[in-house]
């Protein structure tokens, strides 16, 4: 699914017209990512977390020169999903 089905798709559910929802949507992402790049999480109760997460130092290898390289500790968004959405997921998904 992509926003602009998601948009479509609520669009048609609550009546409203597709460029209202579209802006909706995109001030709620606008304000995740701004959220994420000040260092506060953002938590939407039901539906998950969206966090900053500490990635450590790392060596790794460049196999095409044969050489080793440092990764610097970084930060990097990430999307916890709440137990309520996991649950759903995996009740409707089961493998038979």
């Amino acid at each position: 699914m992509t926003k602009a089905d998601l948009v479509k798709n609520i669009s048609s559910k609550l009546g409203i017209e597709k460029v209202d929802v579209q802006l909706t949507v995109e001030s709620l992402m606008d304000e995740i990512i701004s959220s994420l790049e000040n260092g506060e999480n953002v938590y939407l109760r039901g539906f998950g977390s969206f966090i900053v997460k500490k990635r450590a130092e790392k060596t790794a290898r460049n196999i095409k020169k044969n050489t080793t390289i440092k990764i610097p500790a970084h930060n990097i968004p990430a999307f916890k999903p709440s137990k309520f959405f996991v649950k759903g997921v995996k009740d409707s998904l089961k493998i038979n």
